[in-house]
């Protein structure tokens, strides 16, 4: 077992009958039966554990009467340098700062091109947008780590139009070992990333707003306008504020299209299937009845694209096709399902209130119309 201690057996064997060991590599399989109660198991035993390398799994026994304690080395620790994470994180920074000079900095194409360096100039919407992504993945990071479960650092993913990203993630291996571990790790990632959203969208209502340049403002072509989620008009109206401007040539800081993504993210992840946030802490909230609430996801989404094609009469590009897009994309992702833990006991009422509140401040970042044309 180099590089990693050996289980600490002491703390182990005060709380867990051990009648039989097996090794697998450097994974070992401890069977016998708990001496305080099963969902207390795990908690006795993660934190001394972790401090040696390992996180710990709870399992079904070879008998009806036993639990297997399984302590698998931690490879979410992190050993070197984490060249992926690095070289993805390096690539969605320039896809933002291209994106965000050419769209949001308003830079002619043809400038850009002559000189790379002026992407520069769209510095602070790439901080604003990595800023939310980046807070939102590091929190499941946090929370998985303190529970032991094996996690990666964030992996950012590099796009085009209209952001310069698709987001990020991170993955999880191994067994959840109970609902209170999925339901941090789920709530941890939403949490944090609305406290970052609301940080970079105070900032970014506090700069004076972007002067467009002539060209843009006598363009008689289609104008792509995201609308204000609640939570955006609340920070607006807490700071005095304005989120537009009535003077044609003045827009908002490109900063605040930061905070937008990282509210429309929330609402995207909060969606409760699948290995969506939404599907972890739902899993946790009511257990398998999760199942049966995810099913109900894909219609409400399609719902949601024909009532606005058919009867708002919009564009299937104007947030039509989103909707209709993220019912089928929550088709595919509710059949694998959540991560199922393998200690069921219930989580207490103060999660469950937590999970509430969280889902309450994802409603306020929800659009029906996210998107539409105008001209």
């Amino acid at each position: 077992m180099d590089g990693v201690d050996r289980p600490p057996s002491d703390a182990l064997n005060s709380v867990f009958y051990v009648r039989d060991v097996e090794r697998d590599g450097d994974r070992v399989r401890y069977y016998g039966e708990p001496l305080v109660p099963r969902g207390q198991l795990a908690d006795e035993l993660r934190d001394s554990f972790r401090r040696a390398g390992y996180r710990i799994d709870l399992e079904a026994g070879r008998e009806p009467y036993e639990t297997t304690v399984v302590a698998t080395p931690a490879d979410g620790r992190i050993h070197g340098i984490p060249w992926t994470n690095l070289v993805l994180f390096g690539a969605t920074m320039l896809s933002t700062l291209f994106v965000g000079a050419l769209v949001w900095y308003y830079i002619p194409y043809s400038d850009i091109a002559a000189n790379p360096l002026v992407a520069l100039r769209a510095w602070p919407f790439t901080a604003a947008v990595l800023g939310v992504l980046t807070a939102h993945e590091l929190g499941h990071y946090i929370a998985g780590r303190y529970h032991g479960v094996d996690v990666s650092l964030p992996y950012l993913i590099p796009f085009v139009f209209p952001f310069g990203t698709l987001g990020a993630i991170i993955r999880m291996r191994g067994r959840m070992p109970d609902r209170k571990a999925l339901f941090d790790i789920g709530v941890a990632g939403p949490l944090t990333g609305l406290v970052a959203t609301v940080v970079v969208t105070a900032i970014g209502l506090s700069l004076e707003p972007m002067t467009l340049p002539q060209r843009v403002v006598e363009s008689s072509g289609q104008v792509i306008i995201f609308n204000d989620p609640l939570l955006l008009d609340l920070i607006a109206t807490a700071l005095g504020q304005p989120t537009s401007y009535a003077d044609p040539t003045k827009t908002v800081h490109p900063v605040i299209i930061g905070g937008w993504v990282g509210m429309f993210f929330t609402v995207l992840n909060l969606l409760p299937v699948g290995q969506l946030d939404g599907g972890h802490m739902v899993r946790a909230m009511l257990g398998r009845r999760q199942e049966t609430l995810a099913s109900f996801v894909p219609l409400a989404l399609f719902s949601l694209a024909g009532y606005l094609y058919y009867v708002r009469d919009l564009a299937i590009n104007e947030s039509v096709g989103l909707w209709a897009l993220w019912g089928v994309f929550a088709i595919v992702i509710a059949y694998n399902g959540p991560a199922h833990p393998a200690d069921e006991t219930p989580l207490g009422w103060k999660r469950q209130l937590v999970g509430l509140l969280t889902f309450g401040l994802g409603a306020l970042c929800f659009l029906l119309v996210p998107v539409q044309l105008l001209g």
